[in-house]
């Protein structure tokens, strides 16, 4: 038998993953290669089914919003708004602009963490958490036009804000009653959001990346995978593989607004995350945190590598286990602005 050069033997050993993974291929100048045009048809009738899991969700209206006042920051414009997303209540916003920014520009989705910080909201962009420097300078500096928003029972939608942790918990089970599942209007909101961002005449819509740490990085790599305009998803401390978390015995670690019915019975975070290939994903996460059992985290990562291998786009999946626990590093921020350079800024 003839020798096997390396790209050759790569290309079969991604083939072989993805037939593993359960997609399809197609013959290609004699090799195994992914057959893309089903490839992405099933990725649509998946991505489908994920919405379908989400509960009774709002109608689908254009966003509209409301300036409350505008200032000016070290670096950017800093615009103050009320957004109206979901027909039941409104949404209070930040949208940074840069002072450098030039149009079309590339934008970020800016998802805020849970860490029962509940009147902080969507102010992290500005103040950072106790667990990560804020990313507001950052963006002003690399000319990257962002949006965040308060999620449910965060920020200005306190329900309870003497108690953040039973709004939270009555918000969930009302709207458990009411057919509505917490994480799925948290998502349409963050979607709503998106096709905000996609609006504004400063942003191109080519370059748009979701960011969150914790349930911010949950939200992001569920809304790259529900939504294709994502083209960067980069997702810190949160890239929980379900099966791996109930093996450890860690569900309590997660807030209540995390499970969805019967999502068990349709995907595993696996599934959920290859409804992102090949687009660009960076996930990085610590290996004593509890959140995000590392077994988990590889499993993640084993079964999405060949998936982008065999569409040509390996190096754009990274998922890294870093020592530490459920916070961000010096060296996990490195990698981020240098995805960022890479995907969002250096893509025009």
């Amino acid at each position: 038998m003839a020798s096997m050069d390396r790209r050759t033997f790569l290309a079969r050993g991604a083939a072989a993953g993805a037939v593993a993974a359960g997609w399809p291929l197609a013959a290609a100048t004699g090799e195994e290669t992914m057959d893309c045009d089903a490839f992405r048809a099933r990725q649509r009738e998946r991505r489908k089914e994920l919405w379908g899991l989400l509960g009774e969700l709002p109608e689908k209206k254009p966003p509209q919003a409301r300036l409350l006042r505008t200032e000016q920051r070290d670096g950017y414009r800093l615009e103050h708004l009320e957004l109206e997303l979901n027909g039941l209540q409104p949404v209070p916003a930040l949208m940074l602009v840069p002072d450098k920014v030039k149009a079309p520009a590339p934008a970020m989705l800016y998802l805020h963490w849970h860490g029962g910080d509940y009147p902080v909201g969507r102010r992290e962009l500005l103040e950072g958490t106790k667990v990560m420097p804020a990313y507001a300078p950052v963006y002003a500096e690399k000319g990257i036009v962002t949006l965040a928003i308060d999620s449910w029972c965060f920020g200005g939608r306190m329900p309870w804000p003497e108690d953040g942790g039973r709004g939270e918990a009555d918000t969930f089970k009302e709207m458990l009653w009411k057919g509505r599942v917490l994480f799925g209007m948290m998502l349409f909101d963050e979607w709503q959001a998106l096709n905000y961002l996609c609006s504004r005449p400063e942003v191109d819509p080519a370059r748009i990346g979701a960011f969150g740490i914790s349930m911010g990085a949950t939200k992001a790599w569920w809304l790259a995978a529900l939504d294709e305009r994502i083209s960067c998803c980069i997702d810190l401390c949160c890239l929980t593989d379900f099966d791996a978390l109930i093996e450890e015995k860690g569900l309590k670690g997660h807030g209540i607004y995390y499970y969805v019915p019967e999502l068990l019975k349709h995907f595993t975070t696996p599934q959920i995350n290859e409804l992102i290939v090949p687009r660009a994903h960076l996930s990085l996460n610590g290996r004593e945190d509890k959140l995000t059992p590392p077994s988990g985290v590889e499993r993640v990562r084993d079964h999405l590598a060949p998936l982008y291998a065999a569409c040509g786009r390996a190096e754009d999946c990274r998922i890294e286990l870093f020592d530490c626990g459920h916070k961000e590093l010096p060296e996990m921020r490195e990698l981020v602005l240098a995805w960022l350079d890479r995907h969002l800024v250096g893509k025009a």
